[in-house]
């Protein structure tokens, strides 16, 4: 979850102009970057090995 700290401080990284659609898109990102942190975290992670199978299966 986004906090007010950090929505403050990527503000600030902002022109003095923008878009909304840029302030959104820059939020989901930061939002999947915390939930990627969290999910590493928590050791909720797929090994490269599994990966890489996983990528073998697209290509079939």
């Amino acid at each position: 979850m986004l906090t007010k700290a950090k929505l403050l401080a990527e503000i600030k990284t902002f022109p003095e102009e923008f878009s909304i659609d840029q302030l959104v898109e820059r939020l989901i990102l930061i939002e999947k970057v915390e939930i990627g942190r969290k999910q590493s975290e928590a050791g909720d992670i797929v090994s490269e090995e599994e990966m890489e199978y996983e990528v073998k299966k697209w290509f079939k």
